[in-house]
C-alpha cells in the first residue's frame, strides 16, 4: 500500500481481495442461503424460531404485501422500527426482497428523532412495534407516512406463548401507553394478505440502495449513509473471509445482542452469519442480564458479538462464569474501544480472545479487525480488511509514515455511495475515492492501526454516536437557558457521557428541569449526566463557542 510496508502479519488462510460481485444483491445471498440451510434455524427469540425455509416463505409474503396491496414501488424507503424480535428479519428481508430500501430506526427515539429521519429519507412505510405507536401518533402529519404497519412483542412466537406476552406486556407491564393510529395495519393481518397475493422478484442491480442508515455528523445533522447491495455484499464477504477460517458452515451458533438496526449486528450477525448458516439467538433486552444470561446457559454459542459496555457488563454477572465456553470460536467488540482490562478478563474467563474490530455506519461497517489467530494486539483495531485499504494524512492530505498521527482514510468497496441528497455533506468526507473518517491514528510496522483521538466532536456513548449540535440545540429551546456548549467526559461504564455547560437567562431554571426537558425531546443515552452552570462560555473571535477549551478545562480521566 502506499507509503506503507505490505502487512507482515496477516493472519494465515485470509484472502488479501474478495469478491466484491460475488452476489448480484442480498436477495441473491438470501436465496442461496434458503436453497443451502433449508429446514436448519436461522433466528430464534425467546424460546421460538424460523428455519431459513420458513423465513424464506415470511418474507416473501410480507415483501407481496407492500408490492400488491401498500402500492409501493422499486425503491420506496420504508422504515423499521423495533428491537430484536422475529418480526425484524421477517420485515427486513420482506422490504429488499420487493424491491424496497430499508430504513433502519432506533426504537427509543423521540418523536422529534423519528420525525426528522422520517422526513429526510421520504419513508412511505413504518413498521413499528406498538410500545412506540404513541410516539409515531405525535408526528405523523409532519411526515410522508401512508402505510403503518404495528406489530407487538409475541406476534410471532406462537399460539398460546404469544398472546401470553402481549397480553402480559400490554396489560399487566403496562409497557405500550396508549396511541390512536386507526389507519393502522397489524403485521399478522399483513402477512395473512400477502400470502394471498403473487409475489414479483425485481430486477435489483448491485447500486440499488439497500439501506439507509442514518448517522451523525459535526454539524448535528443526522444524515442516511446510502449503502448499496454491493456495499453490503462486500463487507459480509470480507467478514466471511476474515472468520471462515475459525466457522463451520450451518454448526454456528450466534449471540446478537446488539440491536439489528444497529450496522454493526445487521452485517455481522446477520449478513454474515446468514452466510454461514448459523444459528441466530436474538436478545431482545440485553439490559436484563439474568434473562440474557439464561439465553447463554440454554444456547451453546460459538459466536458473539457487542460493545465493550455489554462484555463488561456480563464479566461483573457471577451467573457468567457458569456459562459454558467450549463452543466459542469469536468474540468481537466493536462500536467503542474495548479496554484493555476487559479484554484480558474475558479471556481468562471464556479462554478465548475479546478481538477488537473497527468501522463506520458510512462504511457498511467494518474497516479493521485484530486477528482471530491469537495474535491479536490490545488497544489496536487491528489490520485492514480484504480489499480494504486504510491510510493516515495529515491536514494538507498528505500521507503521513509509520508512526506518524493522521487521519484515517479508507477506500474499499464497502464505503459508502454517499449522504442521501446531501452532496455538500458528502464532497466534505471523501478525498476522490477515499472516505475521510474523523478519527485520528497511527499504524505500526506490522500494519496494525491504532485509534489516537476523534478529529470530530461526536461523543461515544455505548457505541452509540451523540453530536453536541443535536443536544445544544434541544437545550437551547428552554427559556431558561442563554447559552449552552455540550462535550463528552470519560466514563467507566459508557466510555462517554454527556456533560452541558449552560448559562442561564432566568436565574430560577434549575439541573432537573433541564434534564427533564432533554428526557422529553432526546433519547436517553443523548441526555446529559451532567450540568454545570456558568457566567460565561469561551468563544472564538466570531463568536462560536469552543468546545475545546471546555473539554480542556475538565479534570484529567482518574
Amino acid at each position: 500500500m502506499e507509503n506503507y510496508p505490505w502487512y507482515k502479519a496477516y493472519p494465515n488462510g485470509v484472502p488479501k481481495e474478495i469478491n466484491p460481485d460475488q452476489y448480484l444483491s442480498i436477495l441473491e445471498l438470501f436465496e442461496e442461503c434458503v436453497e443451502k440451510f433449508g429446514d436448519a434455524p436461522a433466528f430464534i427469540n425467546m424460546g421460538a424460531g424460523l428455519t431459513y425455509r420458513q423465513l424464506d416463505v415470511e418474507s416473501k409474503k410480507f415483501a407481496a404485501y407492500l408490492q400488491n396491496v401498500a402500492g409501493l414501488e422499486k425503491g420506496d424507503r420504508v422504515a423499521i422500527q423495533m428491537p430484536n424480535l422475529l418480526q425484524f428479519p421477517v420485515a427486513l428481508f420482506g422490504v429488499l426482497r420487493a424491491g424496497m430500501v430499508v430504513v433502519n430506526t432506533n426504537p427509543l427515539y423521540t418523536s422529534r428523532e423519528m420525525a426528522h429521519q422520517f422526513n429526510d429519507s421520504g419513508a412511505k412505510a413504518v413498521v413499528i412495534l406498538t410500545n412506540f405507536g404513541h410516539n409515531l401518533e405525535k408526528i405523523l402529519k409532519y411526515t410522508q407516512i401512508k402505510l403503518i404497519i404495528t406489530t407487538e412483542l409475541g406476534d410471532l412466537l406462537g399460539g398460546v406463548k404469544g398472546h401470553l406476552v402481549n397480553f402480559v406486556v400490554k396489560r399487566i407491564k403496562k409497557m405500550v401507553p396508549a396511541f390512536n393510529l386507526p389507519e393502522a395495519i397489524p403485521f399478522k393481518q399483513a402477512l395473512r394478505e400477502g400470502k394471498r397475493q403473487v409475489y414479483h422478484r425485481p430486477e435489483t442491480d448491485a447500486e440499488d440502495l439497500a439501506f439507509l442508515q442514518y448517522t451523525g455528523g459535526t454539524t448535528g445533522v443526522s444524515k442516511g449513509a446510502m449503502l448499496t447491495h454491493r456495499n453490503m455484499v462486500s463487507n459480509m464477504e470480507q467478514n466471511c473471509a476474515w472468520m471462515g477460517v475459525d466457522l463451520d458452515d450451518g454448526k454456528e451458533v450466534v449471540i446478537t445482542a446488539l440491536p439489528l438496526y444497529h450496522i454493526f449486528a445487521l452485517t455481522v450477525n446477520c449478513l454474515t452469519m446468514m452466510k454461514k448458516g448459523a444459528k441466530n439467538v436474538l436478545i431482545t433486552n440485553p439490559r436484563d442480564m439474568p434473562a440474557f444470561i439464561k439465553e447463554l446457559k440454554r444456547y451453546p454459542f460459538s459466536v458473539i458479538t457487542g460493545v465493550n459496555t455489554l462484555f463488561n457488563g456480563l464479566l461483573n454477572q457471577p451467573a457468567f462464569q457458569q456459562v459454558d465456553f467450549d463452543k466459542l470460536k469469536v468474540a468481537v467488540g466493536g462500536g467503542m474501544a474495548v479496554q484493555d482490562a476487559v479484554a484480558q478478563e474475558w479471556k481468562r474467563i471464556t479462554g478465548r480472545p475479546l478481538v477488537e474490530g473497527y468501522g463506520l455506519t458510512e462504511t457498511s461497517p467494518v474497516l479493521s479487525c485484530n486477528p482471530l489467530d491469537g495474535s491479536e494486539r490490545l488497544g489496536t483495531i487491528g489490520l485492514p480488511f480484504p480489499s480494504t485499504e486504510l491510510k493516515l494524512v495529515d491536514e494538507n492530505n498528505q500521507v503521513v509514515p509509520v508512526g506518524g498521527v493522521g487521519e484515517i482514510c479508507a477506500r474499499g468497496p464497502q464505503v459508502m455511495k454517499g449522504y442521501w441528497q446531501k452532496p455538500e455533506e458528502t464532497s466534505n468526507v471523501f478525498m476522490v475515492d477515499w472516505l475521510k473518517t474523523g478519527d485520528m491514528g497511527t499504524v505500526d510496522e506490522e500494519g496494525f492501526f491504532r485509534i489516537v483521538d476523534r478529529k470530530k466532536e461526536m461523543i461515544n456513548v455505548s457505541g452509540f454516536n451523540v453530536y453536541p449540535n443535536e443536544i445544544e440545540n434541544v437545550i437551547a429551546l428552554m427559556d431558561g437557558v442563554l447559552e449552552v456548549g455540550v462535550i463528552g467526559v470519560p466514563d467507566d461504564k459508557s466510555s462517554e457521557v454527556v456533560k452541558a455547560f449552560i448559562v442561564k437567562k432566568n436565574p430560577s431554571v434549575t439541573e432537573d428541569e433541564i434534564k427533564e426537558f432533554c428526557k422529553e425531546n432526546l433519547t436517553a443515552y443523548k441526555v446529559p449526566k451532567f450540568i454545570e452552570f456558568r457566567d460565561e462560555l469561551p468563544k472564538s473571535n466570531i463568536g462560536k463557542i469552543m468546545r475545546r477549551l471546555l473539554k480542556e478545562g475538565e479534570p484529567a480521566e482518574g
